[in-house]
């Protein structure tokens, strides 16, 4: 199988500190993959490295054949690369609708230029981004909330729509930084589902970052554990709820089910 990610021998040295040693992995094109491990483990600086925020001290990053380690961050993205953040970061006093045309900028074709002129060129291609918006957000159900601000949004729908907006962007390979942070067990249950609808519905590759193991061993079909820094397992999520040094490092005595 051709790999869309492959991160080889990668590591990252803050002066003396050795935030993540050579860290080796492969994501395919459909994909659904966790990255789990405890806090201070190095799995937040691997999406760093990933989406250019950080450069690889050591190792390479390639993503469909192409070198990407240390490139700029909106390189990146172009490629097809989007990620989500542990903290939501939409544009609080934007709209729904405004938030997720913010991403589909990303794929404009018409110069800089037009936007001053407002020709034919700019008001056709600002009528096909309105109507992307309006497609994308009643696939996930929030066309009826498009001209709410998003801060307005329940906890979990401003989830959904971080990761519409991600999705706006038309990637890839798309990273969840702990997505299920804050919500409670019925919302945690909804997102389940909406990862591996994006995933099928999309076709796309998913890495995910989380600490609730319900999620992860509930919808990821392959795992990798980072402990200070270094991989210290990786397997289908029974291999690794039976792995002795995932046991003693993160997992202790917790039963998934």
């Amino acid at each position: 199988m051709s790999h869309l990610l492959c991160m080889d021998e990668c590591t990252v040295r803050f002066g003396g500190l050795t935030a993540v040693s050579k860290f080796n992995i492969k994501v395919g094109p459909t994909d659904l993959v966790g990255l789990i491990g405890p806090n201070g483990a190095g799995k937040t600086t691997c999406f760093n490295l990933i989406t250019g925020v950080y450069a690889p001290t050591e190792g390479t990053i390639e993503f469909q054949g192409q070198r990407i380690g240390g490139s700029k961050a909106h390189r990146i993205a172009d490629l097809g690369i989007s990620r989500t953040f542990q903290n939501i970061r939409l544009f609080p006093s934007l709209s729904v609708f405004d938030n997720v045309r913010a991403s589909l900028n990303l794929r404009r074709q018409s110069h800089p230029i037009h936007a001053l002129i407002r020709g034919r060129t700019f008001r056709e291609e600002e009528a096909s981004i309105a109507k992307q918006v309006m497609e994308i957000l009643e696939i996930f159900h929030l066309e009826k909330v498009c001209d709410e601000p998003s801060k307005s949004l329940p906890y979990g729908d401003q989830r959904r729509l971080e990761i519409v907006r991600a999705l706006a962007t038309k990637p890839k390979l798309l990273l969840l930084d702990e997505p299920a942070a804050g919500m409670n067990p019925t919302e945690k249950e909804e997102l389940m589902r909406l990862i591996r609808f994006v995933r099928d519905k999309f076709q796309i590759a998913v890495l995910l970052v989380e600490h609730d193991m319900k999620v992860v061993m509930g919808i990821c079909e392959h795992i990798h554990v980072l402990d200070h820094g270094e991989k210290i397992a990786e397997g289908t999520p029974e291999e690794i709820c039976r792995n002795p040094k995932v046991i003693e490092a993160y997992l202790g005595d917790e039963i998934v089910t």
